[in-house]
């Protein structure tokens, strides 16, 4: 990046613990266990003196939950934004779940085939292109600025890696993201850098 004070610092999060009215697959619906109540207001706590200037959360409730108790610890408000939304499950909708489901589809993902598509959903490129107009809004926002976003794991992993200009596609492969685990980047108008991946750092990193 040509200069790093310019840059926005995103610290991105998967939601809190979660439990779900059925075990039934939706693109709604989550609220947060006790376990991830306190979750959240740990990543609020943990990110104390990084200075958050807003909070950017995916509509989906767990989000939303996760971030507005986080941004309570943290004295700053919440901006809900539709593009940092989980993955659509599509046409397992309504089928219990199964991780399996979607592993053909996310593994084509991880390995750059964002043409694949999760039937009746959405598309890997569809998934990252929303992902990253949200990023590109918050680098023109909030140059110099330090910014809690909260999502879910299946977008992160399918977006960060793509968006950055420091990882391969494939890095989440082996490293899944936990409930309120943090990547944090680097974002201006020359691209995004991981720092740091759920605490993970490399020599190479910025």
């Amino acid at each position: 990046m040509a200069d790093l004070q310019c840059a926005a610092t995103l610290y991105v999060a998967r939601h809190a613990e979660a439990e779900y009215e059925s075990a039934l697959l939706s693109d709604c619906g989550g609220s947060l266990t006790p376990r991830g109540r306190e979750q959240a207001r740990a990543l609020g706590v943990s990110l104390r003196d990084a200075r958050i200037a807003v909070v950017h959360t995916s509509p989906m409730a767990r989000a939303v939950q996760t971030a507005e108790i986080a941004a309570a610890v943290l004295g700053v408000g919440v901006q809900v934004r539709e593009g940092l939304r989980e993955f659509s499950v599509g046409e397992h909708h309504g089928k219990e779940y199964d991780a399996a489901l979607f592993d053909p589809t996310f593994t084509r993902w991880l390995a750059g085939d964002l043409a694949a598509t999760v039937p009746g959903g959405e598309s890997g490129a569809e998934v990252v292109g929303r992902m990253r107009e949200e990023i590109e809004l918050m680098a023109d926002l909030y140059r110099g600025e330090s910014v809690l976003v909260v999502s879910h794991g299946g977008a992160m992993c399918a977006a960060l890696p793509q968006l950055s200009r420091n990882l391969p596609g494939d890095y989440p492969a082996g490293r899944p993201l936990g409930n309120c685990d943090v990547v944090e980047a680097a974002v201006d108008a020359d691209g995004l850098v991981v720092r740091a991946w759920a605490g993970e750092r490399s020599a190479g990193w910025a």
